[in-house]
């Protein structure tokens, strides 16, 4: 049940930020909403740990995860930021869903025994991120839905690694320093050179945006850390929903429309990574 619940309040954060992310990222472009969604996380995130228990002494394995887990992160986010950029919502996400799937097949790649029923759902997700990424889109020809599909692949590959290192982290560290490493990793990386480089945008219309997706970023790494505790698999597929918030969000906000077979993709990411939280 803590599994249950920690994916699930994961996957309402992470689709609440992602449709804000959507927007500011069109308005300021994709580093610059990573630099400052980091550090809007890095105040919360400090301040959960300023009232959370100090971690034992950490080894050099539990820095190394710490650092896996940051590094993928924020790359996973100026990947995704970019996709959405270019593309819809409602093809981005559903693709970067998949983090949930590939953290699983870690799991197994770590010792967990796959079965028959994980390798077909898994294969259903597959079938599924092929028609969303391939299928035509005649009411914008002129948008970009194929690199979109690319880059919010590669960011599925990097949440993925980010969020295994993360459920690893969270079973051996409190649950705040367990989630601190990708905003210390985005801070000092994305953050830091733009404001020096003169390069960090900020407009008025995309403050309140980044600020709700740094909240949202944080609250939704400590759900998922809260639930991998009890269990990193399913939390994590469950976490992936989040596709489902924000495709559901962006077409009642953003008049977003699918073709059909673009849709029965998103339909066959999103059952997937449903039945692989049963069959987990």
């Amino acid at each position: 049940m803590i599994a249950l619940l920690g994916g699930l309040g994961a996957a309402l954060a992470w689709g609440a930020g992602t449709l804000c992310s959507a927007r500011s990222s069109r308005i300021i472009g994709a580093a610059s909403v990573v630099a400052w969604v980091m550090l809007v996380g890095l105040v919360a995130n400090l301040a959960v740990i300023a009232v959370g228990p100090m971690p034992g002494c950490l080894g050099a394995t539990d820095i190394a995860w710490m650092l896996v887990a940051g590094l993928g992160n924020v790359a996973g986010l100026l990947l995704e930021y970019s996709a959405l950029r270019r593309g819809k919502v409602g093809i981005v996400t559903p693709v970067a869903s998949t983090e949930g799937a590939i953290a699983a097949l870690l799991a197994v790649a770590a010792g967990e025994a796959l079965g028959v029923a994980r390798a077909v759902v898994l294969a259903v997700v597959v079938l599924g991120i092929v028609l969303a990424g391939v299928a035509p889109d005649e009411s914008t020809p002129n948008q970009r839905n194929g690199a979109a599909f690319w880059l919010a692949a590669l960011a599925a590959l990097s949440f993925g690694i980010s969020i295994f290192a993360t459920g690893h982290l969270s079973a051996a560290l409190p649950v705040g320093w367990a989630v601190l490493p990708p905003r210390l990793v985005g801070v000092a990386v994305v953050t830091i050179p733009l404001a020096l480089s003169r390069r960090l945008k900020l407009a008025r219309s995309a403050l309140p945006l980044v600020v709700t997706t740094g909240l949202c970023e944080v609250l939704g790494f400590v759900s998922f850390a809260v639930g991998a505790r009890d269990s990193v698999a399913v939390a994590a597929v469950l976490g992936s929903q989040f596709a489902v918030v924000a495709g559901v969000a962006a077409y009642f906000f953003l008049r977003e429309r699918l073709t059909r077979l673009q849709l029965t993709g998103v339909v066959l990411i999103v059952v997937g990574v449903a039945a692989l939280t049963v069959v987990t």
